[in-house]
This record gives C-alpha cells, sequence and structure tokens, in this order.
C-alpha cells in the first residue's frame, strides 16, 4: 500500500481476507450531480454493491490523503464542500503534497484502485476524444489511463458529449480492450446504442474475468472497458440527447468555457434542457455497480 494511502477499516479488512471490491469514483459526487442527489447517489452504489456480494470503496482525496473507502461524514464533505478540485494523473500529485480536497476522475481512481490492489471499478461514463478535437486538441486522460493501468472499468460507453468514434479509434490505437456487455452496439452513455459496433463481447460477469485475466497472463499493459449499457426503459433516445449536446456546446464556446471545466458544463446544462437525463445518470451508474460487483467475484 502506497504511503499516501488511507483505506478504511472496511477496505482493510476486505484486502486481507481477499474479498471482491469495487472501487467507485468521488467526481460524480462533487463535480457530476447536484446535492443531495450526488449524496444520495453514492450511498446508493455502495449498497448496490454490497446486495451484490462485494465491498465499495468509493476513492477521493482528503486533505492530501489518498481516502480508499468514505465514511458518511466524509461522503457528505465531497457532496457539500465548494472548491473542490477535479483530479486527473496530471494533478493527483500537486493535491497530494498541498494537503487538497480532490474528487477522483476515472483516471485517478484507477490509479489510487491499483495502489490499493483492487481491480475492479464502476462509473457512469469515461472520457474521451470531445467534438471539435481537431480545434481544442481536447482529450480525455482517462484513454491514455485505461492503456497503463491494469484496472477494469465497467460503464455506459463514454459520455454522448464526446466524439464516440474518434473515442473508439483512439483506444484502438492505445491497445485497450474495449468489450460490449451483451452488446454488440457500443452504447452512448444515456443511449444503449451510439452506431458504432463492437466486435468483442462478453455475455455473463465471468466471461468478462476470464478476458482480463489471460490480457494480465499474457503481459500486456493496461486495464479494460467493459460497455454495459443502460436498460432499455431508462434510456433517452439519441436524437433527443443530441439536440441538447449542440445547445450546450454552443453555449459553452460563447461562454469560453474549455479545458475541464467542459464536461461539468455540458452535463448540467444537459439536466438543464432534458430533465430526466439525470434520472438516466443516476440508473446507469446503479446497473453499472451492479455488474462491477459480479465481476469482482470472478478475479
Amino acid at each position: 500500500m502506497n504511503d499516501f494511502v488511507d483505506p478504511s477499516l472496511k477496505v482493510k479488512e476486505a484486502i486481507k481476507s481477499h474479498m471482491p471490491i469495487v472501487a467507485l469514483e468521488s467526481t460524480i459526487i462533487s463535480h457530476g450531480m447536484p446535492y443531495p442527489t450526488n449524496v444520495q447517489t453514492a450511498k446508493t452504489l455502495e449498497k448496490i454493491i454490497e446486495d451484490n456480494g462485494a465491498v465499495p470503496a468509493t476513492i477521493a482525496v482528503i486533505k492530501g490523503r489518498i481516502k480508499v473507502g468514505l465514511d458518511d461524514d466524509e461522503l457528505e464533505y465531497m457532496a457539500t464542500k465548494k472548491g473542490i478540485l477535479k483530479l486527473s494523473r496530471m494533478d493527483l500529485p500537486y493535491a497530494v503534497a498541498n494537503g487538497f480536497d480532490g474528487a477522483t476522475t476515472v483516471a485517478a481512481t484507477m490509479i489510487c484502485a491499483n495502489m490499493a490492489g483492487i481491480k475492479v471499478f464502476a462509473t457512469g461514463g469515461v472520457g474521451g476524444v470531445h467534438r471539435g478535437v481537431v480545434d481544442t486538441f481536447d482529450i480525455s486522460a482517462d484513454l491514455f489511463e485505461l492503456s497503463k493501468t491494469p484496472v477494469i472499468v465497467v460503464s455506459a460507453g463514454v459520455k454522448s458529449i464526446l466524439d464516440i468514434p474518434k473515442t473508439l479509434e483512439m483506444l484502438e490505437t492505445l491497445g485497450v480492450t474495449v468489450v460490449g456487455y451483451k452488446t454488440d452496439d457500443f452504447p452512448s452513455f444515456y443511449s444503449q446504442k451510439s452506431g458504432s459496433k463492437l466486435y468483442m463481447r462478453a455475455d455473463n460477469p465471468k466471461a468478462v474475468a476470464q478476458i482480463f485475466k489471460a490480457k494480465l497472463a499474457l503481459g500486456l499493459e493496461g486495464g479494460m472497458l467493459v460497455a454495459n449499457p443502460i436498460e432499455k426503459s431508462k434510456e433517452i433516445p439519441h436524437e433527443i440527447i443530441d439536440k441538447a449536446i449542440n445547445i450546450a456546446l454552443e453555449e459553452a464556446n460563447r461562454l469560453g468555457v474549455h479545458g475541464k471545466d467542459v464536461t461539468p458544463f455540458l452535463l448540467a446544462h444537459i439536466v438543464e434542457y432534458v430533465p430526466k437525463a439525470l434520472e438516466a445518470n443516476v440508473e446507469l451508474a446503479k446497473s453499472n455497480a451492479a455488474l462491477a460487483a459480479m465481476i469482482s467475484k470472478s478475479i
């Protein structure tokens, strides 16, 4: 265990007893949802993981310490405190060195989970290649982390605000194993399908774990992305979301929003235009948590 990592008592016991553990990010708490939906969702995801036979480990940086597993007071702190940094690989050491608070993105959560020996991580959607990348060169560090860090990431694809075909091209270039869970079509966060086809597929949690174990046994670095579509009854049609995204993008450009601020800005504005988007976000996160717990029992 890294000297900067503080696992909770529950996580410590789980590690010692070789129990299945699932990591959860904290960006969804501090930057992804409004209060109190954020803290309610965080607690719900932890309960879903427990109900499916695994131990939840929500990860965050609090006063410079990497917390692996948060108690109720710490969840509330991350949900309500102002000025919490949004951390990726680039600025994780900055927050640790200076004793700052930080919510971990997909990339930072993967890094911290791996430090603690946790191999499965559930999130909503990973970052990727942003629309208009030719002008902005905005590509999420999540993709590069997936090529480096040996953690299974269960998500509902990538956020629909992104350029999905280019994101998949980048994942292929980086050698990231992308597996559709019971699907041949890459999901687009709020919607079951994006129109981008997948050729790797797994139809049960054990099959996912077997692919990951084979990757490790072959000595191949990096993690694995499991694309788990939102339930049909919970999805929002792609054309409705796409219209909201285009409006939000125009507003972001008008206001000069860029860098790390783009994703939370767009997601917040999408919820304004399509209120059901927040409910869909919660539902897909719950589905991913349940699947991650089942996969963790086969690792």
